[in-house]
């Protein structure tokens, strides 16, 4: 009922409109002697999507989010712009990574330079926050505190670096204009630009994932935006918190988001599974509900009603590395991808002790011969589109 949903929202603290406050993030990332990873990387996020990019492979700023496009309306010149400061960005990235080394008595090997800010706005209250840091090989280096309007320094190598920064008026000045006028600014345009996609509301596809008997049992939601969502068990409407451990909200590559909440079955018995359900909300008051049934569990297994796998698939080599969960059901002789990720080409690598290895590959036309258990030798072709990845030839 409308009531309930009410309660449940304001007890889990799950706004019941739409969310207010926008953010713009800048991810930063300069590296040395990594291999297969550009030198500099620069990216930019409004309200969690990626609206540009920048490396030192490509050389070019680029628009993620088609409305991105809309800029030039008002600043032709805004991308050529745009790389020029990333082109800058890139060598100053590149002397940071020196001095760091010098700092912390170093020679050669892997180093990370990191660069992080942001700022965020309330479109009803006006207020404005934001944090702007710097980090060194995973760790944080330095760290502007905007209420104080001076550098923080957590280890001792970062020191003369506060000393100077908190010496340079001028530049606490631009970080100061930076974060209370021209981010918020920059923000609210972007904002008004891509306004249809930002403000939507979407509901996730709800699976419930199983590895083996004894592993717990994974409710997994996939495909909802905003991020601003809660993924919990019940029993008997009431929320379980022993025997669950939930995971973070990741992204996807398509802008959405995914969830997972672990449930521990070891005490669970027969007559109770019909009195524990999965409950998925979205901020807003939109919910999705999973009962828990046995004939729905995506096992690892072999059943009466045939062979199924739960596939992990990394597409490592892409510009975006995720993971996804993959139906293969042999009985039904079908590879059941989600949407997602449906416009990968994915080749099947390995099946060792029942675990599928996907890889991406440039050619459908591609095949691979395994085995799977005691079945036999298989034959899949990659095929692309709505249908998934079909069988070809006998088991």
């Amino acid at each position: 009922t409308l009531m309930s949903i009410l309660l449940s929202h304001l007890k889990r603290g799950l706004p019941l409109s739409l969310p207010v406050i926008h953010s713009m993030k800048f991810f930063y990332t300069g590296s040395s002697q990594v291999p297969n990873f550009p030198e500099f990387v620069e990216v930019g996020f409004v309200d969690g999507l990626q609206i540009e990019h920048y490396d030192s492979n490509s050389r070019r700023f680029v628009p993620k989010q088609d409305w991105m496009n809309k800029i030039t309306e008002e600043e032709p010149q805004f991308w050529e712009e745009q790389t020029g400061r990333g082109l800058g960005h890139q060598q100053t990235f590149k002397a940071y990574i020196e001095i760091m080394k010098q700092r912390f008595n170093q020679t050669g090997g892997v180093h990370i330079f990191q660069r992080m800010h942001s700022c965020e706005w309330d479109d009803e209250t006006d207020e404005v926050s934001g944090f702007h840091q710097y980090g060194y090989d995973g760790e944080d280096f330095i760290v502007y505190d905007l209420k104080t309007e001076t550098w923080i320094a957590p280890v001792q190598q970062a020191v003369p670096t506060k000393h100077q920064w908190d010496n340079d008026k001028a530049l606490l000045a631009v970080f100061k204009n930076y974060h209370s006028t021209e981010c918020v600014d920059w923000l609210k345009k972007f904002v008004e630009f891509g306004r249809s996609s930002l403000m939507r509301k979407d509901l996730p596809s709800v699976s419930l994932l199983q590895k083996t008997p004894s592993s717990p049992l994974t409710c997994h939601a996939t495909g909802f935006y905003p991020d601003r969502a809660d993924l919990f068990w019940k029993k008997d409407e009431e929320e379980l918190h022993e025997d669950v451990v939930r995971g973070e909200i990741l992204p996807n590559h398509d802008g959405s988001f995914q969830m997972s909440a672990d449930l521990d079955l070891s005490g669970l018995q027969d007559e109770d599974w019909g009195r524990y359900s999965c409950e998925f909300h979205l901020a807003g008051g939109q919910e999705v509900s999973k009962r828990l049934d046995k004939r729905d569990i995506r096992t690892n297994w072999k059943t009466n009603d045939g062979v199924q796998f739960v596939v992990e698939v990394n597409t490592q080599g892409l510009e975006t590395v995720h993971c996804l969960n993959v139906l293969l059901d042999v009985h039904q002789r079908v590879w059941k991808c989600p949407p997602e990720v449906h416009h990968h080409l994915l080749r099947l690598t390995a099946v060792q002790a029942q675990q599928v290895v996907l890889t991406p590959v440039h050619r459908v036309s591609e095949t691979v011969s395994v085995g799977v258990g005691q079945e036999g030798p298989v034959k899949l072709a990659v095929a692309q589109g709505g249908g998934g990845v079909s069988w070809v030839g006998d088991m």
